[in-house]
Formats: structure tokens, sequence, C-alpha cells
């Protein structure tokens, strides 16, 4: 059931980012996002430390002066990069594009991991990341290759943004077995705010000047709201418990699920959001390249590896 939750919450959360589109600047959206939830983050970090365990889990585990540089590196990843090419590649490209290409997550952590030597690569992986890098070519065509063409833009930025994530769940298994869902996510989030920090005063500053405040609403404050409490605080929380419970061929099953969701409530809910044969072709492609590529951890626990 939280697992269906957190698919329902990052697949509404395109939905979200759009409307907060049309009422905030990209880089304000986005960085509005980040410095709330890194407080939310806190907030519950001081609900652990004061002894309000309950649901959070036990007292956190203390930051470390050696683990300090990692968090730094990984909210750089997570947040700074991950999240704000999010916001700003949605405000120029569709839903069902944007969420296609942040489903094939899997195949760049993968890349990744291969780089490291962590993973080896076999036959079906290859024709995996081959059909999926096809799909998203076919995503990428639609309008014509070019950087002219506000889609393409878009598509890229959002393929920066998975490539961001893809380094974090790489690089972050150097501390997630050190410390718990809370802190993890808090301190990535601390790290990433303050690399944002100074774009988003410069954002309230220009609002100010501008008087653009009153205009932002209620629909932008609660699209910032939204992104920062659903799905950068209480999605993640959920998707770090279920990296420790679940077994990955079903946490997996239930991610293939997001850009189908994101995709059909785009086209139910937003103007200008449609089905393509492109839009088809390409995300089967994708979904199609990550099942394969995702094939070989069908039945491993959280931890194992099978290889």
């Amino acid at each position: 059931m939280l697992i269906a939750l957190m698919v329902v919450m990052w697949a509404v959360n395109f939905i979200v980012a759009k409307v907060g589109l049309k009422y905030l600047d990209a880089y304000a959206l986005a960085a509005f996002r980040v410095e709330l939830a890194a407080v939310i983050l806190g907030v519950l970090l001081l609900a652990k430390r004061s002894g309000q365990e309950g649901r959070l889990g036990p007292a956190p585990t203390r930051l470390t002066w050696g683990d300090l540089w990692t968090f730094g590196y990984l909210g750089f990843f997570m947040v700074a990069v991950n999240q704000m090419c999010f916001t700003v590649g949605l405000n120029y490209t569709t839903v069902g594009h944007s969420s296609v290409i942040i489903g094939m997550a899997p195949i760049l952590v993968l890349l990744l991991a291969r780089w490291q030597g962590l993973e080896r690569l076999t036959v079906l992986k290859v024709t995996g990341m081959a059909l999926s890098f096809a799909g998203v070519a076919i995503l990428a065509a639609e309008q014509g290759i070019s950087l002219q063409s506000g889609t393409l833009r878009g598509d890229l930025i959002i393929l920066a943004g998975s490539v961001g994530f893809a380094c974090y769940v790489v690089w972050g298994k150097k501390v997630a077995g050190k410390y718990g869902t809370v802190e993890m996510n808090a301190y990535n989030h601390f790290a990433g705010a303050i690399l944002v920090l100074p774009l988003a005063v410069w954002q309230a500053v220009k609002m100010t000047r501008e008087g653009s405040w009153a205009a932002v609403g209620w629909q932008g404050w609660m699209a910032v709201v939204y992104m920062a409490a659903f799905a950068s605080v209480a999605a993640y929380l959920i998707y770090y418990w279920a990296l420790r419970h679940m077994a990955a061929s079903r946490l997996a099953a239930f991610a293939y699920l997001q850009p189908v969701l994101a995709t059909c409530l785009g086209i139910l809910l937003l103007p200008g959001e449609r089905v393509t044969g492109h839009l088809v072709g390409g995300g089967a492609l994708v979904l199609l390249g990550v099942y394969l590529t995702e094939a070989h951890r069908r039945g491993v626990k959280p931890g194992e590896n099978n290889e």
C-alpha cells in the first residue's frame, strides 16, 4: 500500500509541477521546493533527536566529519541536479516525455555502476539499454532533432537530472548502510539546500522588485508545498524504507507504473498533453528496455546481488 502511494505521489508531482510553473518561474519553483523540503526534514530529524521516535525509528546516527564531504556531493547530485533539472526541464517538455525519460533511471544507474566496476554487462542488459536509448531517441525526434525545439531542450535537461539521480544511487551506497532513512534524506537535502540557497534568495529578491508575490496565488504555493512535502520528503522516505524491506523485483514492478500513470494523468488533466505515435512507441521501448535490464534482479532481496 505504501509503495503504491509513493508511485501515485511521484506521478501526481508531474501534474502539480506543471500547474506550479504557470504561477512561478521554473527556477523559483525548484529552489523554493528544495528549501522547504530541507526545513521539513530538519523538523523530522529534530523530532528523532528529541526522543519522539514512534514511526520515525530509533535515535539517528550522528553525522561524522568524514561523511560530511560525501553528503555534500550526494546533495549536489540528488537535489541541486536531479530536482532542479526536473522542474526546469518540465517547463519545456511534456509530462509524457519527462516521465518516460525519468523511468529509464535504472539504465543510467547500470551504466554508472559498470563504469565503477560494480556491475557486469550481459547480452540481456546491453539489449535492454539499446532499446531504452532507442526509445528516448524516438521521443527526441518528435519535433525534430534541433535545440531550437523546446521539447528536445526539456528532454535533455530531464535526462541530465536522471544522470544526477543515478550518481546519487551508486555513490550513496557509501553511507546508505550507516544512516537511517530520515538522516539520509535530511543530510542530502541540507547540502542541496545550501547549494541552492543563493538561487532561492535571488529569486525572492527578484520577485520583490517586480512585485510579483501576490500574483503567485494559492495554486503556486500549494505546488511548492506538495512538491516539497510529498514528492521530496514523504515519497523518498517510503522509497528508502522499501529498499530495506522489499524484494527488488516488487519495487521495480511498481516503478514501471510511474511513467504510465503520470502520462495518463497528464493527458486527462492538462491541456496540450496528448497521445502521439512517438510517445507510445518510444515509451514502450524504454519500458521494455528497463524491464530486460532489470530482469537479472528478479527475486533478489535488497542488498543482495545475484551475479
